[in-house]
């Protein structure tokens, strides 16, 4: 890989964040439940019982969020909208003051020079929606569809690019199959249904958006966890492809090429969706990006005991994150090069992209050289997959700020700021200062 890669004059150098993990405010201004309000206020759910009740508070303190931001130097900010704000119901009466906010934010960005990417729905469903069975109904693709409506009229081409959903395997997979994220249920069916109906809110959303918003791009973020057999033993090698088409394949095809990926249907059994007529059509409308999030790779082995599908995961000695995870950046380009050869692959963006450590403030700094040479070689692999031909058009390093991590509650930190969840004081780790040199350096070298 590109020891040291040049990026071209146009590529994004961007910075994420999610509503619920960030925003806080979660009684005020017409902001209804939603259900990480109601599964992290569950006892046992969240680490320590956290909740995003507070967050970063940035609801009350984006303005201070978008100066660092500035500081750091990023063209773009991807953020998400909290579905609750907007129609707390999930449907019915619009809260005109959660408009408010996001106007508020989008005129911020611009006022500095960031690009808005706006993310829809980064998994904050309505409650009331979820009362209703949520993602496993089918009538929550009508809703979503008025959501998407009502926020892209209001945002309009301000915004320079809007997906409709953030990983949708999180949703369905970790939401209602494995129960560890909102809603906290376990049935693969429903898990099923959920991501059909995800997939299927997706594409009946674009065309209204595009109506909205017509110079804005369009487009929805996947999350990848390629998959690599643990030998040369066929059976490994099958259990990886397994994997590969439940997590990947699953979600991808369907959008890409209109269609489920036939091994992982045969699988799945009685338990796959069902499908109407014009679904896969809907599904597979055009767009104009696909956002790559990714963290880290899977390794895999058959395993002959149990049910389909007969694999597990190897744990073998390697450097990782404060996650777990192993620190894998070729599997970040060996990804976006498997993506061209496999698809008709339109413009990426590398979404999110970043590593969880045991960061502290020493001296008033944060000396996070971890997260530094964890983000520089995933750089390299992204500039390794663009010099064999990959399309990508930026980079959106994750996150901004340390903030509540799902049902890790505030013990992971992703942030280049740092966040002091007493005082809500930020700092910029050394890796925001890295962060600003290097886009510095790569926009300095596009002027030469």
């Amino acid at each position: 890989m590109a020891d040291h890669p040049n990026f071209p004059p146009n590529f994004i150098w961007g910075t994420a964040t999610a509503a619920y993990q960030i925003e806080g405010a979660a009684r005020e201004d017409g902001r209804g439940p939603s259900i990480w309000d109601v599964f992290s206020s569950t006892p046992g759910k969240t680490l320590n019982g956290d909740t995003g009740e507070v967050a970063c508070d940035h609801y009350h303190r984006w303005e201070q969020d978008f100066d660092l931001m500035n500081d750091i130097g990023v063209d773009a900010y991807r953020f998400s909208v909290a579905w609750p704000r907007i129609i707390p119901q999930g449907t019915g009466e619009v809260n005109e003051q959660g408009l408010d906010f996001y106007d508020r934010l989008v005129d911020g960005m611009l006022e500095r020079g960031i690009k808005p990417f706006c993310t829809l729905y980064h998994w904050d469903l309505p409650q009331p929606l979820q009362d209703q069975m949520g993602w496993a109904n089918r009538a929550v693709v009508d809703a979503f569809v008025r959501y998407a409506d009502v926020v892209t009229k209001r945002l309009g081409d301000r915004v320079s690019a809007y997906a409709t959903l953030n990983e949708p395997w999180c949703s369905a997979e970790l939401g209602y199959i494995k129960g560890e994220h909102a809603p906290g249920l376990q049935d693969r069916q429903l898990g099923l249904r959920a991501a059909h109906h995800l997939l299927l809110a997706h594409g009946s959303a674009l065309p209204v958006m595009r109506a909205n918003a017509p110079e804005a791009q369009h487009g929805i973020v996947l999350n990848f966890n390629p998959s690599y057999p643990a030998s040369d033993d066929p059976e490994d090698v099958a259990a990886a492809r397994r994997l590969d088409g439940m997590f990947n394949r699953w979600y991808l095809d369907p959008v890409l090429k209109g269609r489920y990926p036939d091994d992982i249907w045969q699988g799945y059994g009685s338990d796959v969706p069902d499908v109407h007529d014009g679904d896969l059509e809907v599904m597979s409308g055009p767009i104009d990006f696909l956002g790559v999030n990714y963290y880290s790779r899977a390794v895999l082995a058959h395993d002959p005991d149990g049910d389909w599908p007969n694999l597990r995961g190897v744990s073998f000695d390697a450097e990782r994150t404060d996650m777990g995870w192993e620190v894998y950046p070729e599997g970040l380009s060996d990804l976006l090069r498997r993506l061209e050869h496999d698809y008709d692959l339109p413009p990426v963006y590398i979404t999110e992209n970043g590593a969880a450590y045991p960061d502290k403030v020493d001296d008033g700094e944060v000396r996070d050289e971890d997260r530094i040479s964890y983000i520089r070689r995933h750089l390299e692999a992204v500039s390794d997959a663009m010099a064999h031909g990959v399309d990508v058009r930026g980079y959106f390093a994750w996150s901004l700020m340390d903030n509540f991590e799902w049902a890790f509650g505030y013990s992971k930190r992703f942030g280049l700021v740092y966040v002091d969840y007493e005082t809500l004081q930020r700092i910029p780790k050394h890796s925001a200062h890295w962060y600003r040199d290097y886009i510095e350096q790569q926009k300095a070298a596009t002027v030469r």
